[in-house]
């Protein structure tokens, strides 16, 4: 009879996978506080950290929210995701799987519903639009983001040019002392390739022109319908993005998973 003992090897902890989501989510992590940390700098430099009842202020979109929200969420997310795997804590690693699921099941909701009721999200594109638009002047960071779509989408205001009337300093009116009056900002204007240094004043006045006479200086289309153009265009990028983006939660969410389903199995073993 043979002398040899076999010994049954338990279930064991993948150090694979465990290693695999702490290194994923340590990235998300980092990222997640380097966010937080641009925007209470950006809120720091606006004086917003001194006064927070300033926060609610401004009539516009504040750009360093997305930051904030977006750095929360993914430091959230992170921190469960990265100390879980590292320490095994099942608590964890659920909600983290829970709260990432939440969030695709919003993002695929928001898809649907955006697909939907199309009609009803460009209106309220073009309110949100118009609105920042009345706020141009009073935060540097929306000045900056709207100089930027403006000038990405080759546009002027969410229908045209005349949406500038909203903005105090822009419109046309009688009343009106600012010597921006009738004109748009400048990255409305038609961008002449010789011209080294940007002319910051080449809208003024430049509404006071005829509607066929303006083409030859600013953007006459509007920033919604050059957003929708933008889109259609870039159709397969953009789904290829979110599919991308969806791949790696349900990833994530697997991962998360199976870690939990191998420290059920130890713990039970023992």
């Amino acid at each position: 009879m043979s002398g040899k003992h076999h010994h049954y090897k338990g279930p064991e902890v993948s150090c694979c996978v465990k290693y695999f989501l702490f290194g994923f989510n340590i990235i998300f992590w980092l990222l997640g506080a380097s966010f937080l940390a641009i925007g209470l700098w950006a809120w720091a430099e606006k004086g917003v950290l001194s006064n927070i009842s300033s926060i609610t202020d401004l009539g516009g979109f504040d750009p360093v929210w997305l930051f904030m929200v977006v750095g929360a969420v993914m430091f959230i997310l992170g921190f469960a995701g990265c100390i879980g795997a590292l320490r095994e804590n099942t608590h964890l690693l659920k909600f983290f799987s829970v709260f990432l699921g939440l969030i695709f099941f919003l993002e695929l909701t928001a898809g649907i519903l955006a697909f939907v009721f199309k009609d009803w999200i460009k209106d309220q594109l073009n309110f949100f639009i118009n609105n920042n638009v009345k706020a141009y002047r009073d935060d540097i960071d929306l000045q900056n983001l709207i100089d930027f779509a403006q000038e990405y989408w080759s546009c002027c205001g969410a229908h045209g040019p005349n949406d500038w009337n909203l903005n105090i300093y822009f419109n046309c009116t009688d009343i009106n002392p600012s010597r921006e009056r009738c004109g748009v900002p400048f990255s409305c204007c038609v961008k002449d390739p010789a011209e080294d240094v940007l002319n910051t004043q080449c809208g003024y006045d430049v509404r006071l022109k005829m509607e066929l006479d303006q083409q030859s200086f600013i953007y006459t289309k509007g920033c919604v319908g050059q957003f929708e153009k933008w889109l259609q265009d870039n159709l397969i990028v953009v789904a290829g993005i979110f599919v991308g983006v969806a791949l790696l939660q349900i990833f994530g969410i697997c991962l998360a998973q199976n870690l939990v389903s191998d420290i059920k199995a130890v713990k039970a073993n023992w």
